[in-house]
């Protein structure tokens, strides 16, 4: 027992086996207690704020893996009603499965999945659309966006489908374009409901060129690319709280809606892996072959999704002005002044609006060439269809026809015999 061990090395002196191995025994306690130290301090803070989420309808991106599967699990578990939007459509294999897992580990069955595909606009427009033409107002507690991309070092520029960079239309002309078309559904919600908008970002935006300076594939990088993004979401996230405190309100009183900021900090999470393997088996067989390393400098996406707890529940949040910065689950001043420039944000609004409406132009008239396109093969097709038709009727019409004159013959052959015979 510890306490007689205590007396009797005060009254004694430490035993030989204790003196023979003091230095080894000194060295594995202080290796212990500093490795410890460290895996507790990577680990963050724990989020204390808590409430029940009972009858509360968020929608969620990013919600099927890394920080925003455990975001997506910490909220069913307290009753949120959650609206996954996903890139896969709601029938997929993978997606039923895993939707129908996080009902029953959390026990609540009001977990549904929207298809929207964040590399595409119009994507984004349908649901968004079909979101607000609803009367009443549908109602919408939270949204919460997780959801980002990157390209591994040393990738290759991409291009979506419609022609926009990769890592800016996901990481931010995608949220811009959602929030721009739910702005109304949040400004018509009852006063008395809280309401916020929960923005993931990330400390890489300090490093990001300034908006203001010229960014295209002659200098993209990936890196500068990721940062880039989180700047321009940062500062809209700021410009949209502006917007929404603009609107008055039918009954005069103040908007009840609150951007959030929420950088959850270096995560074990598959963007964190991909980035850290540059993408490449070699790289991922590395990083499992030292995944100890990680293990103790990286949060888990429990730890990580803490402070998305801390800004979905703390109370306090609420009563003071929105476009808050919440990191390790306090408060947190941004680390750059352009965030809050106002030119800087009207600039970059103007330009994504200008940019979203170019090429939803664009793509919608390849959406009305390809509908004709395939309006005329379908006619092609039916002509064909007709011609085949015509053709198999006309070839049974011979067929028949023949067999009919073999008969009439038959039939004449028949008659001949008969009066032969007759006159014999």
């Amino acid at each position: 027992m510890p306490i007689p061990f205590i007396f009797h090395v005060i009254e004694n002196g430490p035993p030989a086996w204790l003196r023979d191995n003091a230095w080894p025994i000194i060295y594995s306690a202080s290796t212990i207690t500093a490795l410890t130290v460290l895996k507790r301090y990577t680990a963050g803070q724990t989020n204390t704020s808590e409430q029940k989420l009972y009858g509360k309808v968020v929608l969620l991106t990013g919600g099927t893996s890394g920080v925003g599967a455990e975001v997506a699990y910490q909220l069913a578990a307290r009753g949120a009603q959650l609206c996954l939007l996903t890139q896969t459509p709601a029938s997929d294999p993978f997606l039923v499965e895993y939707i129908q897992d996080l009902r029953e580990r959390t026990k609540n069955n009001l977990i549904y999945a929207e298809q929207v595909d964040l590399s595409s606009l119009h994507s984004i427009r349908k649901f968004a659309t079909k979101w607000i033409d609803n009367a009443p107002p549908r109602r919408l507690d939270m949204i919460v966006l997780c959801a980002a991309t990157l390209t591994p070092p040393g990738g290759a520029r991409k291009l979506t489908e419609e022609g926009i960079e990769e890592t800016w239309m996901v990481n931010y002309l995608a949220n811009f374009h959602l929030l721009s078309i739910l702005s109304p559904a949040i400004r018509a919600q009852p006063f008395d409901r809280d309401v916020r908008i929960v923005i993931a970002t990330c400390s890489s935006y300090i490093g990001s060129p300034a908006l203001k300076e010229p960014f295209d594939e002659n200098n993209w990088s990936p890196g500068k690319a990721y940062a880039r993004s989180k700047l321009a979401l940062n500062v809209f996230g700021k410009a949209y709280q502006k917007h929404l405190d603009t609107y008055k309100r039918p009954d005069q009183l103040p908007m009840n809606a609150r951007v959030v900021f929420v950088d959850p900090g270096l995560s074990r999470t598959p963007g964190m892996r991909r980035w850290l393997t540059r993408g490449s088996l070699f790289g991922l067989g590395l990083y499992l072959g030292g995944y100890i390393i990680p293990w103790f400098l990286l949060k888990s996406p429990y730890q990580g999704a803490q402070s998305f707890l801390y800004a979905i529940m703390e109370s306090r949040l609420r009563r003071i002005e929105g476009g808050q910065l919440v990191k390790e689950c306090m408060e947190v001043d941004f680390a750059r002044t352009d965030v809050d420039d106002d030119k800087v944000a009207k600039k970059l609004w103007q330009e994504s609006d200008a940019l979203i409406e170019r090429v939803e132009k664009e793509q919608a008239k390849k959406r009305a060439a390809k509908r004709a396109e395939q309006k005329l093969e379908e006619e092609e097709r039916r002509r064909a269809k007709g011609k085949e038709k015509e053709a198999d009727k006309a070839e049974t019409m011979s067929i028949a026809s023949s067999k009919s004159d073999k008969e009439k013959d038959k039939n004449k052959d028949k008659s001949k015999a008969k009066k032969k015979s007759s006159k014999k």
